[in-house]
This record gives C-alpha cells, sequence and structure tokens, in this order.
C-alpha cells in the first residue's frame, strides 16, 4: 500500500512538475511582455541586477538544505524516529541562525550599492537598487527557515502538494504584481509580489509539515557530532552552491557594474530560456532525489544506479532535445514578438548559455548520485574553481563584447567542468557507465536530427516571420520528432508505458463518455 502510495506521488508529481512549468512558461508569455512594457528596459534592468546581487545571500545556507534528505535516510532506514526529531531540530536551528546572518550581511550589501554599482548607474538608480535590495533581502531571510519543511516534505515524498503549490505561486504572481504596475509602482511590484508569495509559501510548508505529517521537534539531547558531521558533508555542497552562484549570476552583476541596466535587462532576457531549460530538467530528477537517497542507504549496486542514470537521463533528453532544437529553429522570432525587436540580441544569448547546458541538466541526477555516496567533493572543488576562472575571463569579455561576451565565458566554464571533467569523474570514481549513457541516446538522437533537418528545410522555404508560421512549423517539427521516436527512437520499455498511458487514458474517456449518456 505504500509503495502504491509513493509510485502515484512520483507519477503524479512529474506530471504536476509539468504542469507546473507549463503554467510558469504560458504565465511569462502573458505576464512579461506586459511587465516589460510597463517597466522599461532600464527598471526591468535595475530589479535583475537587485535579484542576481541579493541572490548570493544563499550561499548562507552554506550547503545544508542539500544534505537534510541524505541524513534523514540514515536513520530512517534504521527506524530511528529520536534521530529524525534531533535532526529536524538542529536544521531548524542552523537556518534560523542563518536567517539572522542573511539580514546582516544583507545590510552590508546595501550599503555598499555606491560602491558597486557607482561606475554605472545615476545617483538616482543606485537608490532605487537600495530599496529593492532592502525587500529582497526580507524576502530571503523568510525563506531560510522554510528549508527544512520543504526538505521534510520531499524526504516524505509528498510531490503532489509540493507541486500544487508551486502552481498556485506561479499563477498568483501576475495577479499581484500586475495591479502594482499598473498603480506606479514599477520594479518594487516585482519584489513585493515575491514576498507576498514566500510568506504564503513559508505558511503552508509549516501547516503541512506540523498538521499532515506530524514533523517533530527534540532539543534536548542534540548531538555536536551529527552537526559536524552534516557541516563536513555540506561544505562541499556549499563549494558547489557558490560555484553555480557565480556562474548563473556573476555576469549580470559585471554588466551592471561596466555595461549599465539596459544590458543586463538583454542579457536577463537570454538567461531566463535557460532557466526554463533548467527547471523542465529537474521537474523529472527532483523527484527522484529520495530514491537515490534510499538506494544507497539500502546497499544497491552501482548497476541499479547506471539503470536510473540512464532511464532518467533519456527521459530528460526526449524532452529537453526538442525544447533546444526548437528554440534554435523559432526562438528569435517568438522573443522579438514576446519581448520587443529590442531584445532581438537576447536570442543569441540564450543560445549559447543552452547549448553547453544541455549534457549537464540531462545528468543532473548523477549529482544526486554523488552526494548519497559522499563522492560530491571533487565536484564541489572543481566547479568552485572552474567559476572562479569563469570570473576571471568573464570580466574583460563583458568589458568587450557585452552581454554575448558574458555568455560565453559561461558557456566555455560549463564545457570544461559540466561536461568534461564531471563525465571522467562520474566514470572513474562514481561508478557511473557513462559509455552506456551515451550510447543509449544514439537513436532519440537520430529522431531529433530528422526532425531538425524537417523544421530546417521548411523555415527555408516559407519563413518564420507570422504567428501562423510559427506555430505551424513548431506542430511540424514535434509532429515529425514524435513520429520518429515511436517507431525507432523510444526504447521496448518506454514505447510500453507510452501505449499504457494512452490506453488509461482511451478508456477514462470511454467511462467518461457512457456517464455521460
Amino acid at each position: 500500500m505504500l509503495r502504491a502510495r509513493s509510485f502515484n506521488q512520483l507519477k503524479m508529481g512529474t506530471f504536476l512538475s509539468y504542469v507546473s512549468i507549463g503554467i510558469q512558461n504560458l504565465t511569462a508569455m502573458i505576464y512579461t511582455p506586459v511587465m516589460l512594457r510597463l517597466l522599461g528596459q532600464d527598471q526591468y534592468g535595475l530589479y535583475q541586477l537587485s535579484n542576481s546581487t541579493v541572490a548570493y545571500l544563499g550561499l548562507l545556507t552554506f550547503g545544508f538544505g542539500s544534505s537534510y534528505v541524505k541524513f534523514y535516510y540514515d536513520y530512517r532506514v534504521q527506524n530511528d524516529e529520536e534521530g529524525i526529531r534531533k535532526l529536524n531540530s538542529i536544521f531548524l536551528l542552523v537556518f534560523l541562525a542563518m536567517s539572522v546572518l542573511c539580514v546582516i550581511a544583507g545590510a552590508g550589501m546595501v550599503l555598499s550599492a555606491d560602491f558597486l554599482f557607482g561606475g554605472s548607474l545615476t545617483p538616482g538608480e543606485i537608490q532605487e537598487v537600495r530599496i529593492l535590495m532592502v525587500v529582497l533581502i526580507i524576502t530571503m531571510a523568510l525563506t531560510f527557515p522554510n528549508i527544512i519543511f520543504d526538505c521534510y516534505i520531499t524526504a516524505h515524498e509528498r510531490y503532489i502538494f509540493q507541486r500544487m503549490l508551486l502552481i498556485m505561486v506561479n499563477v498568483l504572481n501576475p495577479f499581484i504584481g500586475l495591479p502594482l504596475l499598473l498603480m506606479g509602482y514599477r520594479s518594487m511590484s516585482l519584489v513585493m509580489a515575491n514576498l507576498i508569495l514566500s510568506l504564503l509559501r513559508v505558511g503552508l510548508n509549516v501547516y503541512y509539515c506540523v498538521r499532515k505529517l506530524h514533523m517533530k521537534f527534540q532539543f534536548k539531547g542534540m548531538e555536536r557530532g551529527v552537526l559536524k558531521r552534516v557541516g563536513t558533508f555540506s561544505f562541499y555542497v556549499f563549494l558547489n552552491e557558490v560555484a553555480n552562484q557565480i556562474n548563473w549570476n556573476i555576469d549580470k552583476m559585471v554588466l551592471g557594474a561596466f555595461q549599465g541596466a539596459g544590458i543586463v535587462a538583454l542579457y536577463s532576457v537570454g538567461s531566463q530560456f535557460n532557466q526554463y531549460f533548467i527547471n523542465m530538467s529537474t521537474a523529472v530528477s527532483n523527484v527522484f532525489i529520495p530514491r537515490v537517497n534510499k538506494m544507497i542507504a539500502e546497499g544497491q549496486g552501482d548497476d541499479k544506479l547506471t539503470e536510473l542514470f540512464v532511464k532518467i537521463g533519456r527521459i530528460q533528453y526526449i524532452i529537453l532535445g526538442a525544447v533546444l532544437t526548437g528554440y534554435l529553429l523559432y526562438g528569435k522570432f517568438f522573443i522579438i514578438k514576446w519581448a520587443g525587436q529590442e531584445y532581438e540580441g537576447s536570442y543569441l544569448i540564450g543560445a549559447v548559455i543552452m547549448l553547453p547546458t544541455m549534457i549537464p541538466l540531462i545528468q543532473n541526477i548523477g549529482i544526486e548520485i554523488q552526494k548519497a555516496k559522499n563522492k560530491h567533493k571533487f565536484r564541489s572543488v572543481t566547479y568552485f574553481l572552474i567559476a572562479l576562472a569563469n570570473l576571471i575571463v568573464s570580466i574583460p569579455l563583458a568589458i568587450r563584447f557585452g552581454a554575448l561576451g558574458s555568455a560565453a565565458g559561461t558557456a566555455l566554464a560549463t564545457v570544461a567542468g559540466n561536461v568534461l571533467l564531471m563525465n571522467w569523474y562520474y566514470d572513474r570514481h562514481v561508478g557511473l557507465d557513462i559509455y552506456v549513457f551515451f550510447r543509449s541516446m544514439l537513436r532519440p538522437t537520430a529522431a531529433l536530427l530528422i526532425a531538425a533537418a524537417v523544421g530546417l528545410c521548411v523555415r527555408l522555404f516559407i519563413p518564420v516571420d507570422s504567428w501562423p508560421a510559427f506555430i505551424g512549423e513548431a506542430v511540424l517539427f514535434l509532429g515529425v520528432y514524435l513520429l520518429c521516436l515511436w517507431y525507432f527512437g523510444f526504447s521496448s520499455d518506454e514505447k510500453e508505458q507510452a501505449e499504457r498511458i494512452l490506453a488509461n487514458f482511451k478508456i477514462k474517456r470511454e467511462e467518461k463518455n457512457g456517464a455521460d449518456l
């Protein structure tokens, strides 16, 4: 019964993840163009600059958030309920302390705004950045204690609640932000919407954990040794998070310091598509985090882990391959119509960032395997060093080539660290069979190449210069891709699973028609 419920949570969690991404993307398509026109390029650039600066405060979690599930399962496989209660208490106290530290460090950031951006922003713009940063810092401080509750829900594999909450947040965001924008609050509207939704999310998570999952704490008898073990494990997760912050946010800060708010806005629109790309990947892998930790806690071998690694990677590749190819074929038209002619340059920025990101995104369950095996040290140290190299390279590239130069620096860092070094490490030290992994991608790649060739040929004869042409050619591309997948791209297991889904859908539809009669 418990296994069936867990499987249903897994299936529905994955499905709702993509529903959430679909709603988020649909909301962005409708809301973002309105927002950009109401704000203007400079105001949007100020918001993104403030957001990317304050995002560094997220490093104050020191990697503890990514460590909870591993240690939870160490206690759970031993049925140690008291250990879990003490673990909850330790994490809650740690995150409360981090929340206080966030406010202190954030105050230093606000006071340093002149030093950081005085060379490219006007005094009025700097004052606006300060106000935006204050609200964003408060939001960040409030979300720190929420991490333990969010992790507890993940450890219990209650994905339906998590994804429904995310869907609600995505739907409510424009309904809160747009009225504030129309009232003239400009970029302040965006940060206030974030604050309100963060408060709502924290409150609902706490309620669900305490009332539905009966989460308990035991502050008496907490062991310092546990905190030391968690801290040692988390340090290398922290290094990895530092690297991620440098790779994904430093470009905006560098551009803000040397090029101004308008260039930050141009870069942000392109990198926004990369964020959607990342979200589509983690929609699958995130729901398998507890399973990976459980498999390793139970001592299952590398063959089983490679099998899971390949299975999840293929699902991600089939989806992300279509998204990336569609973006390359039709993205420029969409960005011009969606964001405005002045954002045409964002298309190339997005392409430069997304192309090298493809491989690490279809392998991101491997990160969780590393963590669960406590073999994440090499990755963290390597990423940190490469991120520093990215920073060093990106500054002169940003000064000379603007937003495109910053994107190129990030792409080079991704290829060096996330693609070349990590695949070597997976194969030699983590125990994952990388040859089997890439061989399993050959048939989906053939299906994708055929669909891309058809799409490119059609585009040469019928330019994508109107919405009917855009929709028609995109549908044609997806149709050819799905046909190729069905006839030779899918494995036998994937095809059987697709047939079961179609059969279940047909049965439910017939039952509904019968009920209507």
